[in-house]
């Protein structure tokens, strides 16, 4: 008989920046239940300040991590200090090369307004982890060919690099920053694996053809250029383009390896995520690879298999499903760790939009169910086999929480609980200048009080979810 496992913990499985709207309610769940909170966090991010940092002194995308910890940063009107350390590790520098050069010399120097309000002892912490990325940098310039882009750079992520680079850990990073940052006790932010090297994305799309790195896939800096997926695809201009690319690259002194794909060591610092170019077609599968573009299966990291080996209930939370979500879920370990019987809550909690990844015909609930459950059984066969049949889908999915309005992705709940999946609408708003809808807190407190079973610290009754079926 399945245990009712009612003091184990909950695993969130999400991004960066839309997941950190939920966090305080995801805080407060794990809070009244007394139970351990885990976020796992893919690192295939290969856009913004991250792709520069990779490219320069290699390791993987540390921005989604970075997030997540300042976020969960405790907000304390009376310690000013705490808000000091979010603003700073939050901080990006201008986005003129110059000018964010000239202000990065002003903060490791300790000469920044930045610091005002930090503690000495805190601030010489800090200063030396970000003054070991510095002599990296400088250690690597080779210019004129090769030197490193502060543009938009955040201090965070240079700080988590600085950290890993000093101790040779990533995992002492991330303690590092959330031992400064004064995560709470009982929260743990996890790297969906636990590496030194970059760990980059690919996209198979159902016309056959591949996007390559994940900034190309969500929201590209410049027009997506796929490529067939055949291995016996004749040799073409573009290949031949890519080769000479390749070629010269292999010239500039960085973090890659000889041979490296030339779309992986681009700078993709600037890119907009409101104009979006449609894909060509649909998703349908993810994978890992290695620098030179040949699939790989990397292990997850063991902390998240063993969260999950632990858990009441596992959350997908709401972000870019194919390049958040589902980079974590394909890694070896988790699909079948998920797949356990004794998790009787694996919420789906849908978003309250679509965007790039989820066209260009616009996803339903059902799709979104379908490709988080081909995910978790690609992490146990390799896909291999068949994708998993409708049946099998409460098998990762056994409720979905989503909101209903212009623009939310279309929920056909009775089809979904003859699937076994139960459906609950929750209260949402409309995002201000943002399509779609934006849940309420209280609203989704509730819902999962109607899912994980009622709690008495809560006193509010008022209509803001609905079990449907």
């Amino acid at each position: 008989m399945p245990s009712t496992r009612s003091n184990a913990g909950i695993v969130v499985f999400s991004g960066g920046s839309a997941a950190n709207s939920l966090v305080d309610q995801f805080n407060e769940l794990a809070k009244i239940r007394g139970c351990l909170l885990s976020y796992a966090i893919a690192i295939s991010d290969n856009g913004g300040s991250s792709s520069e940092i990779n490219r320069f002194v290699g390791g993987p995308s540390v921005g989604d991590l970075r997030s997540r910890l300042v976020r969960l940063i405790p907000s304390a009107p009376e310690a000013p200090e705490k808000t000091a350390l979010k603003t700073l590790f939050n901080h990006r520098l201008p986005s003129s090369p110059q000018a964010a050069r000239l202000e990065w010399l002003e903060i490791i120097e300790s000469r920044s307004p930045l610091w005002d309000d930090i503690s000495s002892a805190k601030k010489e912490v800090i200063r030396a982890f970000l003054n070991n990325f510095n002599l990296e940098v400088v250690k690597r310039a080779r210019p004129p060919s090769s030197v490193f882009n502060f543009q938009s750079a955040s201090i965070g992520n240079m700080f988590l690099s600085g950290a890993r680079l000093f101790s040779g850990s990533f995992e002492a990073g991330v303690y590092l920053l959330g031992t400064i940052a004064g995560v709470p006790e009982g929260v743990q932010v996890l790297p969906a694996v636990n590496s030194n090297f970059s760990h980059h994305i690919s996209a198979g799309l159902e016309d056959g053809s591949v996007i390559v790195g994940q900034n190309a896939i969500s929201h590209p800096s410049e027009p997506t250029a796929s490529s067939s997926s055949s291995t016996t695809t004749p040799r073409t201009t573009a290949d031949a383009s890519q080769e000479a690319q390749t070629g010269i690259d292999d010239h500039v002194e960085d973090a890659s390896l000889p041979g490296s794909l030339p779309s992986l060591r681009r700078q993709n610092i600037s890119f907009c995520k409101s104009a979006e170019e449609a894909l060509p077609a649909r998703i349908e599968r993810i994978w890992y690879i290695n620098p030179y573009g040949q699939e790989m299966r990397p292990s997850a990291n063991p902390k998240i298999v063993d969260a999950v080996n632990n858990a009441r209930c596992v959350i997908y939370s709401i972000g870019s499903l194919y390049t958040s979500i589902v980079p974590c879920l394909i890694l070896r370990g988790v699909g079948d760790a998920i797949a356990s019987p004794d998790i009787l809550h694996k919420v789906l909690i849908l978003n309250g939009s679509l965007d790039r990844e989820t066209g260009p015909v616009p996803y339903t609930a059902t799709d979104f169910v379908a490709a988080v459950a081909r995910a978790c059984a690609g992490s146990r066969g390799g896909f291999t086999g068949p994708p998993p049949s409708p049946r099998d889908y409460r098998t990762y999915v056994t409720h979905l929480l989503h909101l209903e309005g212009e623009g939310t992705p279309k929920v056909d709940s009775t089809h979904l609980r003859s699937l076994g999946i139960e459906c609950v609408r929750v209260y949402g708003r409309r995002a201000d200048a943002e399509k779609g809808m934006r849940y309420d807190g209280n609203a989704l407190l509730q819902a999962f009080d109607a899912i994980l079973g009622k709690r008495d610290a809560r006193g509010d009754k008022g209509r803001r979810m609905t079990l449907e079926g």
